[in-house]
């Protein structure tokens, strides 16, 4: 494991703001940083121990910024502060993850994380509730720790929180509903086939607003047509006209299009069938 021991300097006003390698701190002081170590799952994290005890993690940047160095002391107000900073660099670098994997609405990310932290709060109850019985019965304590039944609350982001990252990723293009909605139109089902109005109803669920769903359809190269023509040639011959022209409407078709195609369809086959709906 690579060992970031970084020492505050005599003079903290330094212009300097690169950290210094150099010893362990020596006899440590109440809220004395202790040690800095390189995270073990993400090496990108340092760890930042207090006291001679693990306290929060923070990426390189945040340890510069806010100078923090071996043999630092802290006041509690700081250790708050750098706890929070924690738990937000790490919601902040999840949901880009998250984000980057496919083009996200804003409204579809910020539904992801409420979701998340409704979870985390859920979690936190029930650790909560294992601590305090763990206190008063000594057998579950012991099966507790048997068992690593978690007793102890972490640390979560709020909804301020889901707002700031949010505001950060528009603000760095990673989010921009405009471009979401023409990745969606452009790649659902473009193999199966799929209707305006679904396409519309989608759109709105996941928050875009109607005028740009309207602007994205109207300027969409999708033609209704040819996407009832890809449902009909991998329906057409498991089902008769009748089904298959329900099938087309329930999935949101033009009803006149969509019973012009189904009969030219059939009628191709010679089994001219008689529509009705």
């Amino acid at each position: 494991m690579k060992i970031l021991n970084l020492k505050a300097s005599d003079d903290e006003s330094s212009s300097s703001s690169t950290p210094k390698l150099t010893g362990r701190a020596d006899a440590p002081k109440k809220n004395q940083i202790t040690d800095l170590k390189s995270g073990v799952h993400d090496q990108s994290r340092v760890n930042v121990f207090v006291d001679g005890e693990f306290c929060f993690s923070l990426d390189l940047a945040q340890i510069v910024d806010h100078r923090l160095k071996i043999g630092k002391i802290l006041t509690p107000a700081e250790i708050t502060e750098l706890r929070h900073a924690s738990v937000f660099g790490k919601l902040y670098m999840q949901t880009l993850e998250w984000v980057l994997a496919r083009p996200r609405s804003i409204k579809e990310t910020r539904d992801h994380l409420s979701q998340r932290l409704a979870k985390l709060e859920i979690e936190n109850r029930h650790r909560a509730e294992n601590r305090e019985r763990s206190e008063l019965d000594p057998e579950f304590k012991k099966l507790a720790r048997e068992h690593k039944i978690g007793t102890s609350t972490r640390d979560v982001f709020t909804k301020d929180d889901i707002e700031k990252v949010i505001e950060q990723l528009i603000d760095k293009n990673y989010l921009d509903d405009r471009k979401f909605a023409e990745w969606y139109i452009e790649n659902r089902f473009t193999s199966k086939g799929v209707s305006p109005l679904r396409l519309r109803q989608e759109l709105y669920k996941k928050g875009i607003e109607s005028n740009l769903i309207d602007e994205m359809l109207e300027n969409s190269p999708r033609d209704e047509a040819a996407e009832i023509r890809k449902v009909i040639q991998k329906r057409g011959n498991k089902t008769d006209a009748k089904k298959l022209l329900g099938y087309l409407l329930r999935h949101g078709f033009s009803i006149d299009l969509s019973r012009e195609l189904v009969a030219e369809y059939y009628g191709n086959l010679a089994e001219g069938p008689e529509l009705v709906v």
